[in-house]
């Protein structure tokens, strides 16, 4: 392949590649919104440990969500339904 016609191909699959992270991020970050919302609505402030507990919510990793919101002074039960929120 001449590297003229490399180059239009690497640029489609970059714009392609983008174009699918732009899609899935949407998803992830209203699931991690969900998740502060419902800290928020049981009298918890949403701060920056909570927003990092959310996101590995959001991205499926139920355990650490929980364990990290429990560590940032959230009750079990507020922690169990945030992290199912953000899922």
């Amino acid at each position: 392949m001449r590297p003229s016609a490399r180059i239009p191909s690497i640029l489609a699959g970059l714009v392609l590649a983008a174009g699918g992270a732009l899609v899935v991020a949407p998803t992830a970050s209203a699931s991690v919104q969900q998740c502060q919302q419902y800290v928020v609505s049981h009298g918890k402030p949403s701060t920056a440990d909570v927003a990092q507990a959310c996101y590995q919510g959001a991205i499926g990793n139920q355990t650490s969500c929980v364990a990290s919101l429990k560590a940032a002074g959230i009750s079990t039960d507020v922690s169990n339904g945030a992290c199912r929120a953000a899922h």
